[in-house]
């Protein structure tokens, strides 16, 4: 009787199953001339039956006889809906040409939603693309827990962050070699000591993805020799959502001292600004104390984003995203801090122990519309707010200079600095497709950005008896009137951008594609530079004995009126007229670019790329300094040929070339004539320096096996003529500036990727999926530059610099770079999702600043990092989160070469941190 039931279930489940149709096709992209779309969406409206297409854009679905609407689409692309009629047994072919600017419709549930945020989906844009490029998306960005652009640059090959700062290299060159964008748009630089943005103010919570390019694309600026990093905003699509995020992390250095301290003034949120006193030099007039204040070093974070899209007539779209976030940290480091090394030797004329509190926030806040006026026609507004803010706490004991102060030990010195960079973004930015030939982009900007270091403390506390240093109290110091000082500083920064470009395809063939494209543009971008500071020195004129817990017991109005010291600034006091004038350096650029560019295809298998552009630059500096007064016009047109290729050797293997010339400019502070003072260490600018240029060469195979994965090798080299490079002054406190060191600089390397899916399943009937993936990638580097101390003090009059070394790497280069990274992620039923990965990073010595008068390279040593984060979703709307960063926590260490003599050296201690997120 079971086994009748059984076979009669059987015959009519197959007679069910044999009564079914099957709708297949194959989705074409028609922005990438009709080739295959993968990973787009194919939906059954109104059911939860759908599928994707795979990596020849093909997709198949199974269904009862009836009538039926397939909803095709793809995020960023026009949802298209087509009514169909299904018979039994009947197989219907549907293929269809996406073309982009639309949105998913609200009312169509996408069971797989995949988007150019995804691994995948970049891959394949990469392997199309003609150009040699790099892209990391939201995606990766979620799923290896980076919280900030700079970190994510960091994983991609042959790009590192240098420690202790935002600044990174790209195949060994530095801030000055590289440039970035935002939507295709320039962004100012937040710190004077910066020609770029520095990139971890940038919170990955408003990232589609970062594009990455290593190679000079003609609609770009030409200051140009590492890569450009595009920072390409979230744009809604979808129906309505809101998230709210929440967490908490903790450093273990912070944490494990009994007391944390910060300086006084700065609010917790990061949204203050102390100004200078009323009356500042004729009494003692500033509202701040001099003592450190105690804090819980608990960081924390929080998010609030949301979105929606609404249909306008027939064919429009208008959509908005909104996000809004604040994040804090605190950290601690302690270790030794030298300077001025004496180089027959090795003695440190600074031989101190540094303790570093360190507090950070970053507040973001970002609107952005996209209007969908109908298919042709697309306009996007981006706005952004960025408050971000690094207040440090340091004190240095011992030795503070060998021959005045301290010269036994027992000194003591403290300097509490807050920095504040207040950045506003606005971009316009449109998109028509005015017919099937041509098509017109254009993109508008302006944006304000000012930094300001309020009211820097430093001082500077010397034994009584310097022959018992550690058993005598402590006294002012009276060596240099600015051992003890207040020092305010404000940089603005306000630059209009625009980029206008029209294609035109021809060529056409029998298959209604075109094989050519003539591109034409014109780029423009004005800045302007102000940078004012005063400093407010101490003159000691009574040398009293200090309480390290209550320095303002000495530094007070009553004080000042017993004459136990004068305040002036470098003009002098009171009674000179102009004492409270700020140094000053102002400056405008300008640059005035056209360029033009021809895609062929010569073949079904060879694409080429060739492009011009050239640039008029204005450069114009004025100062008024400690150091001179005067100004420094300059004015340069540049010619900036390029050439890219693309051969397909299959449908899985590409072997692409790039070749351009383009150059790199000094930066405003490197010529302004200012002395920047550092603990043990100060900069000042060289307004003789003059443009490098620089040829570029790339050469990548590249082959995707499958969906998700990649194996790359590139071989690259640069020639750089006459390199800018920092060196230090053969001088009497060893002054750090920027010359232009020698006649070239060569860089040749290779880098390798590996991307591989180790495990990757699903099952069809209930969703889940299963990935195990890996990632590698390694980049080798040699570079070599030659010294020519007698080119450099011909054209650098009052410079004198003596290299060490006849020839040297290029600072900032390191011989071996390594990044890989181990995810497993599974999706269970009822939306429920777990992530791990493990990643890891390793980049070997490289050089800081060169060696001069004997004395060695300062040298960075090899660091290796090591981070984990967890992500499990409990549902649709709740996720929690785990991470914990640099478990390896390394010593980072700089070392003079030669004289072997450790100048720098800390731990940055191990990051943990938990959140949860709700959606709506």
């Amino acid at each position: 009787m079971k086994l009748r039931y059984l076979l009669l279930s059987l015959f009519f489940s197959v007679a069910m199953f044999a009564q079914n149709g099957t709708v297949t096709g194959t989705i074409l992209d028609k922005e990438f001339n009709n080739e295959p779309l993968p990973f787009a969406n194919i939906v059954i409206k109104g059911t939860k039956q759908g599928t994707s297409t795979d990596e020849n854009g093909k997709y198949s679905i199974s269904l009862k006889p009836g009538n039926y609407t397939l909803v095709i689409g793809y995020l960023g692309y026009e949802t298209k809906e087509i009514p169909f009629t299904l018979k039994a047994n009947e197989k219907k072919v549907i293929n269809h040409t996406l073309e982009a600017s639309g949105v998913q419709l609200a009312d169509v549930e996408i069971i797989q939603v995949v988007s150019k945020e995804k691994e995948s989906a970049l891959l394949q844009e990469q392997q199309k693309a003609v150009e040699i490029k790099q892209s990391i998306g939201a995606e990766e960005i979620s799923k290896k827990g980076i919280g900030d652009v700079a970190a994510a640059v960091a994983k991609t090959s042959g790009i590192s962050k240098q420690e202790g700062s935002s600044d990174i290299f790209v195949r060994g060159l530095g801030d000055r070699y590289n440039s970035t964008t935002m939507n295709g748009l320039p962004l100012p630089s937040n710190n004077p000591s910066t020609k770029n943005m520095s990139l971890d103010v940038f919170s990955t919570d408003i990232v589609e993805y970062i594009g990455i390019d290593k190679t000079f694309n003609y609609k770009n600026y030409g200051d140009f020799a590492g890569a450009n990093v595009d920072i390409v905003s979230k744009t809604y699509k979808g129906s309505g959502m809101i998230e709210v995020g929440s967490g908490m992390n903790a450093n273990s250095n912070a944490i494990s001292q009994n007391k944390f301290y910060l300086q006084d003034g700065p609010n917790f949120h990061g949204f203050s600004n102390q100004p200078i006193p009323s009356n500042p030099l004729a009494g003692y007039n500033f509202t701040t104390s001099w003592d450190k204040q105690a804090a819980t070093p608990i960081g924390s974070s929080f998010y609030l984003r949301g979105g929606d899209s609404y249909s306008i007539g027939t064919n429009g779209k208008l959509s908005f995203f909104l996000n809004t976030s604040f994040d804090n940290n605190y950290n601690y480091k302690e270790g030794a801090r030298r300077g001025g090394v004496e180089a027959s030797q090795g003695v440190a004329y600074k031989d101190l122990f540094r303790k570093a509190y360190e507090y950070q926030t970053s507040s973001n806040a970002m609107a952005n519309i996209n209007y969908k006026i109908n298919s042709n026609h697309n306009i996007k507004l981006n706005t952004m707010y960025i408050n971000s803010t690094s207040q440090k706490h340091e004190e240095f004991t011992g030795v503070i200079d060998i021959f005045d102060a301290a010269p036994d030990g027992g000194g003591y010195l403290s300097r509490s600095t807050f920095e504040r960079t207040s950045l506003l973004i606005n971009q316009l930015l449109g998109n028509h497709t005015l017919s099937n030939r041509i098509n017109f982009d254009w993109g508008l900007s302006y944006n304000m950005m000012t930094n300001v270091i309020p009211d820097r403390m430093q001082n500077t506390f010397v034994p009584s008896d310097n022959d018992n240093p550690t058993t005598s109290p402590l006294i002012v110091s009276n060596l240099n009137k600015s051992d003890n000082h207040r020092y305010f500083q404000e940089m603005t920064d306000d630059e209009l951008a625009g980029n206008f470009t029209l294609s035109y395809k021809f060529g056409k063939t029998t298959e209604d594609k075109y094989k050519g494209k003539f591109i034409a543009g014109y780029s423009a971008r004005y800045k302007e530079i102000n940078f004012d500071a005063t400093q407010f020195n101490f003159k000691i004129n009574s040398q009293q004995v200090i309480d390290l817990n209550n320095i303002d017991g000495y530094f007070n109005q009553n004080s000042f009126n017993l004459g136990y010291f004068d305040i002036q600034t470098f003009r002098g006091g009171l009674s000179a007229p102009n004492a409270l004038d700020p140094q000053n350096f102002n400056g405008q650029q300008i640059i005035s670019a056209g360029f033009g560019a021809i895609e062929y295809q010569f073949t079904p298998k060879l694409f080429v790329i060739a492009g011009f552009r050239s640039e008029y630059i204005i450069q114009d500096i004025f100062y008024s300094t400690s150091l001179k007064s005067g100004k420094k016009l300059s004015d340069t047109m540049e010619y900036l040929p390029s050439l890219t290729a693309k051969y397909e050797i299959n449908e899985k293997q590409n072997v692409k070339f790039a070749a351009s010339k383009t150059y790199t400019l000094p930066q405003f502070k490197e010529r302004a004539p200012f002395l920047f003072e550092e603990v043990g260490q100060s900069f000042f600018g060289n307004e003789n320096l003059y443009n490098s240029t620089d040829y570029n060469f790339d050469l990548k195979w590249e082959m995707y096996p499958k969906n998700g994965e990649v194996i790359s090798f590139t071989g690259f080299g640069k020639y750089i003529q006459n390199p800018i490079n920092q060196v230090t002054v053969a001088s009497a406190t060893n002054d750090i500036s920027w010359v232009n060191s020698g006649e070239k600089a060569i860089g040749l390397g290779v880098e390798g990727e590996w991307r591989k899916n180790i495990i990757s399943r699903e099952n069809n009937t209930t969703g889940e999926k299963t990935n195990l993936g890996f990632g590698l990638n390694v980049s080798y580097l040699f570079t070599n530059q030659d010294l020519d101390t007698q080119k450099v003090i011909e054209e650098n009059p009052g410079i004198s610099v003596a290299f060490t070394n006849k020839d040297s790497r290029l600072t900032g280069a390191s011989d071996l770079l390594v990044n890989s990274d181990i995810s497993f992620n599974k999706d269970f039923k009822n939306d429920r999702s777990l992530t791990a990965t493990l990643a890891g990073g390793y980049f070997s010595d490289r050089i800081y600043a060169l060696g001069v008068t004997g004395k060695g390279d300062l040298v960075d040593s090899e660091v290796i990092t090591l981070d984990f984060v967890l992500k499990y979703k409990v549902n649709k709307n709740i996720g929690f989160g785990f991470s914990a960063k640099n478990l390896t926590d390394p010593t980072i260490e700089r070392t003079q070469d030669i004289q072997n003599v450790v100048v720098d050296s800390y731990k940055k201690g191990r990051n943990f941190s938990i959140s949860m997120k709700y959606s709506f």
